[in-house]
């Protein structure tokens, strides 16, 4: 519960102040975002499962960030970086659903 208040209290925040973003995370801003998006719905499935550890979703959380952001810099490095943006989001977006797919699955079965 902790963890969805502060993301809550995070956007809110974001909204209304506004941060100057440096140019050079710009790129790589919408990965750490779907890698996040992905951590945080594993870690919502694994709760739903009752195997939810904090350690766990902390590590992976910035894992998942760190990973595919560093697969994208490297792709920029390699003058493939949009190939490799596009292969980071595919991957991370089957995640994301097959995640929300067995949230709903939970939810539904009761």
């Amino acid at each position: 519960m902790a963890a969805v208040l502060g993301l809550i209290i995070g956007v809110v925040v974001g909204v209304f102040v506004r941060p100057d973003i440096p140019v050079a995370i710009q790129p790589y801003l919408p990965i750490m975002v779907v890698a996040a998006l992905d951590a945080l719905l594993g870690a919502a499935r694994a709760y739903f499962e009752r195997r939810f550890s904090d350690r766990v979703f902390i590590i992976s959380f910035f894992a998942n960030v760190l990973t595919a952001t560093l697969l994208v810099l490297l792709g920029n490095q390699l003058g493939v970086g949009s190939q490799l943006q596009t292969a980071v989001i595919v991957v991370l977006g089957i995640r994301i659903f097959s995640n929300v797919s067995a949230i709903r699955r939970f939810i539904f079965r009761g």
